[in-house]
């Protein structure tokens, strides 16, 4: 139940809802009951079973309630009987019972009405902060996690969570003051065959209590291998072209099938057990109800001390405890089911972000004098990236990082974005560590254009204004010129309302690379970090991209990723990575005088 209480939290906006629910239920069990002994006066009227009784009744207390009721009752179709006959009285009977039944179903229907907005309600604070909670954890989190086990989580196990814990909201009031009117009113009727019935109820409520005890288990391996096969779409979709070119979707193909096919046994074993459920309180019920008829019977026909029409009442509200009963017994193994789903959802929510804040942090909105990089280390998993790093970066300079792949290049773009966090030294910006600025401050000052232009299924312009919600189309299309970008624009269906697909996959790589460059130059930042933002095209969009980040370049401070070094030539300090250390550093001229690494390089791609 614990994982119940964190999830209740999320009802308390939509309190007062609960609370009409509640209230609701509460007639509505009332009502249900009062239904069911309505039955008894028409029954009574119907087998003329009245007695003659011509003085009203005198209210004595609860003690005396039934001697009471039974009194009026006899009173009333007395005065009614002798005033308009039997027939209206039994008429009027039948409205009673007509009234109690409409008031019932009123009242049951708006428990469901008020239900409806908290449970809906509930739905949609989770997934928000699911979602919220997705975007803040840090790039490392999603290196370990597979992105459809968190699609899975924020779908069908919140759903669940809807179907199975919210569900016993409606049952925490609405089925017990239902059993225990219906209880009350049989006790008042037959104590001694009440207490004989629930002799009966112990040993059943045992027994059905058996069949739940494995759902949690089960249910969490359903969800988990539907995690599975949303991950092995989701990659799927990303690769497709990869399948297709090496003839690859029979692999793919067993390889979700065999997932499926896990997920189909999961099911059919979780599914099976929970349907075992409604069958078996039934049939105990039943069996409860058999009893009664029998040694009911014996009251009626053999000892006679029991009234024909109150012993078919009672038996009456013998199955109308059936209902509630079934809805408790399943309500629980939608507890133990919604407590799988419900341990996956918290289990993201109450993750801590390693990349976290400290209290009251420092919102900076300009850059003054310096980046400095003094003495980090810094590991992924076992081994250090980086050791002991030193570099400077002035304002104003263009500082050009290169190695061969695995050096730390782009470690340490991710360290200045604080996508990771250093294990040890610091990094600061005008000497302020950045781990005492805002997140949001920080990465305002920085721009960033990476090797994959990441674009999003939306319109040209609503990619480019990205960091910039208020920008004007003026400002966009003067940013789009600055990344060369605005020629190729124009040549499209609905210029910038064009919608450009999944991953901006209607464009060509350069045309993607300058609507990147587009964005980050849109924003504007004074720090801008270019990581690797022209190796993955061809010629001619290599020129036309690097001319529009020579652009954007002017007047600001730059720190580059270059696998291609004939773009970074003009930089003012180019800085030789090799396993995570400075090996040499200065500009084109130097480093080629003096014949090491950087030497090496350039001879290597001039021959390539």
């Amino acid at each position: 139940m614990n994982y119940f209480k964190k999830i209740l939290r999320f009802a308390r906006p939509y309190r007062l809802f609960a609370y009409l629910n509640i209230l609701s239920n509460i007639f509505y069990a009332l009502f249900s009951t009062l239904a069911m002994i309505s039955l008894f006066p028409m029954l009574a009227v119907l087998f003329k079973q009245t007695e003659p009784v011509y003085q009203k009744p005198i209210w004595k207390g609860l003690s005396q309630a039934k001697d009471y009721l039974m009194e009026y009752l006899n009173y009333f179709v007395t005065v009614k009987s002798e005033d308009a006959g039997e027939g209206n009285a039994l008429l009027l009977m039948v409205i009673l019972v007509i009234t109690m039944f409409f008031l019932k179903n009123v009242f049951g229907y708006l428990a469901m009405y008020f239900i409806t907005f908290l449970r809906n309600g509930v739905l949609k604070d989770l997934r928000n902060a699911l979602y919220k909670k997705t975007v803040e954890l840090p790039i490392s989190y999603y290196s370990e996690k597979r992105k459809g086990d968190t699609i899975a989580r924020i779908t069908s196990d919140v759903l669940e969570i809807q179907h199975s814990f919210l569900s016993i909201l409606e049952l925490i009031v609405r089925e017990p003051l239902t059993i225990l009117f219906t209880i009350l009113a049989m006790v008042s009727i037959s104590p001694k065959l009440t207490l004989f019935v629930f002799i009966f109820l112990p040993l059943s409520g045992f027994l059905i209590s058996l069949i739940g005890k494995s759902l949690k288990r089960k249910s969490d391996k359903v969800q988990k291998e539907q995690g599975q096969f949303l991950s092995i779409l989701e990659e799927t979709l990303g690769g497709l072209r990869v399948i297709k070119a090496f003839n690859a979707e029979s692999r793919f193909t067993s390889i979700f099938q065999a997932s499926t096919k896990r997920f189909y046994t999961f099911s059919n074993s979780l599914l099976n057990r929970q349907n075992l459920a409604s069958p078996t309180s039934e049939f105990f019920g039943i069996a409860a109800i058999g009893v009664i008829l029998w040694y009911g019977g014996q009251m009626v026909l053999v000892e006679q001390s029991l009234q024909p029409e109150l012993f078919i009442t009672y038996m009456g509200l013998a199955y109308q405890i059936l209902t509630p009963a079934k809805a408790i017994s399943k309500a629980s193994y939608g507890v133990k089911k919604g407590n799988a789903a419900a341990e996956r959802v918290l289990e993201i929510l109450e993750t801590e972000n390693p990349i976290s804040e400290i209290e009251n942090p420092i919102e900076k909105t300009y850059f003054e004098n310096s980046i400095t990089l003094q003495n980090i280390s810094f590991k992924y998993e076992n081994e250090y990236v980086l050791k002991n790093f030193n570099l400077k970066v002035p304002k104003g300079s263009t500082i050009a990082l290169v190695g061969q792949s695995g050096s730390g290049k782009s470690t340490i773009a991710n360290l200045v974005t604080r996508f990771y966090d250093v294990n040890e030294g610091e990094i600061a910006i005008d000497n302020v560590n950045i781990k005492q600025l805002s997140k949001k401050s920080l990465r305002g000052l920085l721009g960033l254009v990476t090797q994959d232009s990441i674009l999003f299924n939306d319109t040209v312009k609503n990619n480019i204004g990205l960091g910039k919600g208020n920008a004007s189309e003026v400002e966009i299309m003067e940013a789009a010129k600055i990344a060369n970008a605005h020629d190729f624009i124009m040549q499209l269906p609905k210029g910038y309302e064009t919608n450009i697909g999944d991953s901006g996959n209607k464009l060509s790589g350069g045309q993607k690379q300058r609507l990147s460059i587009a964005r980050a130059v849109l924003k504007n930042p004074p720090i801008m970090i270019l990581d690797e933002a022209t190796s993955a095209l061809d010629t001619e969009s290599e020129r036309l991209v690097q001319d529009a980040l020579e652009k954007m370049m002017k007047n600001r401070t730059s720190i580059v990723i270059a696998h291609r070094l004939s773009t970074i030539q003009n930089a003012n300090n180019i800085v030789v990575l090799n396993k995570g250390e400075i090996v040499e550093q200065g500009t084109h001229e130097e480093l080629l005088s003096k014949k090491g690494a950087y030497k090496k390089l350039v001879d290597m791609q001039s021959l390539a």
